[in-house]
């Protein structure tokens, strides 16, 4: 067994502010019925175990692209948001930040209770988790958040952060159970019990060898375990530069999104009524919640879909954001009832783009997308963390 991946990024203090937070919330949870709906409750797991996914996710919820705020405010947004929804989704996450992650061992035992997993072993796979990454591997980071998350079929998911004073920047740490294939591929260790979903006999002796495996990643040579992982290393600027992102994949979401208007896509009809900068940021979610991993080698580009609430690269756009979250809870409900028209279109979104990357050539100059993206901000109800963007004088006198 070893961990999924990693993450290094700048320290960066700070708060949500509410209007964001209720927005991540909302956004996380429509992307994750998104998932389940199109490709299953495990899935979830494995796109949070991706730490560029993880990243993009943050950024496209228009938290700062960089920074290592995403990790506690996208769990702690998506834990808000999921769990009430855990029995239909099948997604339950435990845990949090501080105080918050000493709560995870009752949490899980009460997730148990409700689905009849073996509680005392996904207790012990989140202290080993932690212990690991927190005592076992002496690397100078001290975690201080932990969250685990688990399916009702028995698959989780570690996200855990630790602190360096000394190089002030956090590490997110990235775990996955597919990493322990006998656990959850063997048809020996799981039965049906009384409640619903599956019941995990981790102390059957066939475990044995899989516990053993756990056990071993105490002994492993730490630069031997960090050359296997997938590893973030996140610049320490906090502007978004032309070198953070991949101007050719931008560039066609940008051109489909500003010159190209659905009504000229068959397969977009049913997107039709939402403005170009709505479907800019729609595209760039498709590509969260459709695209494949190859696709996130660059999170920074995820940033334009709502900015950041810094400013960077410019102000959340809170309009298109509220339009964007709209359309796929629409979609996502018209889904749930038979109607997968405008569901297919969103995912129809990240294809389109794609296709267009094959002859685009990017001409655009990148500074001057970003000028323009914060001259206009006022125009969709851009907000930092420094309060709403006031249009230019010369626009507040046509306003009067």
């Amino acid at each position: 067994m070893k961990r999924s991946g990693s993450a290094d990024l700048p320290l960066h203090y700070g708060y949500v502010p509410l209007w964001l937070a209720e927005r991540m919330a909302k956004l996380g949870l429509a992307v994750v019925e998104n998932i389940v709906l199109d490709y299953g409750k495990d899935e979830v797991l494995r796109r949070l175990s991706d730490p560029f996914w993880f990243q993009s996710l943050g950024a496209v919820m228009g938290m700062d692209w960089h920074s290592s705020g995403i990790t506690t405010s996208v769990m702690g947004a998506l834990k808000k948001a999921v769990n009430p929804h855990s029995k239909e989704l099948g997604i339950y996450i435990c845990g949090g930040k501080g105080k918050h992650s000493t709560k995870t061992p009752a949490e899980l035992i009460n997730v148990c209770n409700i689905t009849g997993l073996n509680g005392d072993y996904l207790v012990r796979c989140s202290k080993l988790s932690a212990k690991v990454d927190n005592t076992a591997i002496q690397d100078g980071f001290q975690l201080y958040t932990h969250n685990f998350i688990l399916s009702d079929t028995g698959k989780w998911a570690v996200v855990q952060q630790g602190m360096s004073d000394a190089s002030r920047t956090a590490r997110r740490y990235h775990w996955h159970s597919e990493q322990l294939t006998s656990f959850v591929e063997d048809p020996h260790t799981s039965i049906y019990g009384k409640s619903t979903g599956y019941i995990l006999n981790m102390a059957d002796r066939q475990a044995d060898g899989s516990r053993k495996a756990v056990m071993q990643i105490a002994a492993e040579k730490p630069d031997l375990m960090l050359k296997e992982i997938n590893k973030l290393i996140m610049p320490g600027h906090h502007d978004v530069r032309a070198k953070d992102v991949d101007l050719k994949r931008l560039g066609a979401v940008l051109w489909m999104a500003q010159e190209t208007q659905p009504k000229d896509f068959e397969d977009l009809l049913m997107l039709q009524g939402l403005g170009p900068r709505t479907l800019q940021s729609l595209a760039l979610i498709s590509e969260v919640i459709h695209g494949a991993p190859s696709r996130f080698k660059d999170p920074a580009r995820f940033s334009f879909a709502h900015g950041g609430k810094d400013g960077h690269p410019f102000p959340v756009p809170t309009k298109v954001y509220d339009e964007t979250i709209g359309t796929l809870q629409t979609a996502i409900h018209k889904a749930k009832l038979g109607n997968n028209e405008k569901n297919e279109a969103i995912k129809r979104l990240t294809n389109i783009a794609q296709a267009a990357e094959k002859d685009f050539t990017p001409n655009a100059d990148f500074d001057k997308v970003i000028e323009k993206e914060r001259n206009d901000s006022w125009r969709y109800g851009g907000r930092t963390v420094f309060g709403k963007v006031i249009p230019p004088v010369n626009q507040q006198l046509k306003l009067f």
